[in-house]
């Protein structure tokens, strides 16, 4: 079962900087981890790849972007500035073996984060009005409430998000890139194979996107960030309709491309009215 837990902070004492990077929050989460399960830890941070969880950037609260969120900083986080992060989760039975993480994860417990002193305010894993970003929702139900009748699937891509093109990297979010990178993740962690997509039949119908730069992984990356719509023509099956829309939805929890455990790669799907 996917889940999408937003983390409310409250820094006691300023977060720098040099800290805000992906690197170093996927070192916060590894070591949230292995105070509650060392061998899991150990295994996360082995796994190279299509790993079980990603994670954002940090997240000013008082600052809301349309399309965007945050992902690079030239200046220290004040102390006693609310900001949110997103854990997201693929596979249940990681969830499970991290119940005593969640339990520990409360406004009596805090965190560190280089020298800074986080306390967490509350975690939401269901839908809420204004954090768009957190949810859950098991694969089952991911597929059976999946349309078999929509043919067009806008994305907002809200961090910086590259795909590996042979030796390289590509900031195009191509159709075949972003729903090949749903479908590997889809069928690694849920029980319901989805396989022979048409993804041929996909074509950008319409598009506000840029290329970004992300500069904090120890070389700089090219990414894209903004929103995109795809739409399904000619003849395609009812179930193949209806694959296409359960990778859709799924694209809030696992994201798409590369370094999604870094806070890249956040995508999710949105109205069609947020091209206009």
């Amino acid at each position: 079962m996917p889940h999408s837990l937003v983390i409310n902070i409250l820094p006691l004492s300023p977060i720098s900087v040099n800290y805000l990077t992906g690197k170093h929050l996927h070192a916060l989460l590894i070591n949230l981890v292995s105070k509650v399960d060392p061998n899991l830890s150990e295994c996360l941070h082995q796994s190279h790849s299509n790993k079980a969880f990603s994670i954002s950037p940090i997240q000013i609260t008082s600052q809301h972007f349309k399309h965007a969120l945050r992902w690079g900083y030239n200046k220290t986080i004040p102390a006693a500035t609310p900001v949110w992060w997103r854990i997201s989760l693929l596979d249940e039975r990681l969830f499970s073996r991290l119940t005593g993480l969640w339990l520990n994860l409360t406004p009596k417990g805090a965190m560190r984060l280089g020298d800074a002193q986080l306390q967490i305010t509350s975690i939401l894993g269901t839908p809420q009005t204004n954090q768009p970003w957190a949810n859950a929702c098991s694969y089952a139900q991911l597929y059976e409430k999946a349309s078999a009748l929509e043919r067009s699937f806008t994305f907002c891509f809200a961090t910086p998000t590259t795909f590996r093109q042979g030796k390289y990297d590509t900031p195009l979010p191509a159709p075949e890139s972003v729903f090949k990178s749903l479908q590997t993740r889809w069928n690694k962690y849920s029980n319901k194979t989805i396989d022979r997509l048409p993804v041929e039949s996909l074509f950008p119908s319409v598009f506000d996107i840029r290329t970004q730069k992300v500069i904090n992984f120890g070389s700089k990356i090219i990414g894209c960030t903004g929103v995109v719509t795809y739409s399904l023509l000619g003849e395609v099956q009812p179930i193949q309709i209806k694959q296409f829309n359960a990778l859709a939805d799924f694209a809030l929890y696992c994201g798409v491309g590369r370094k999604t455990t870094m806070g890249m790669g956040m995508v999710r799907r949105v109205g069609e009215e947020s091209n206009k």
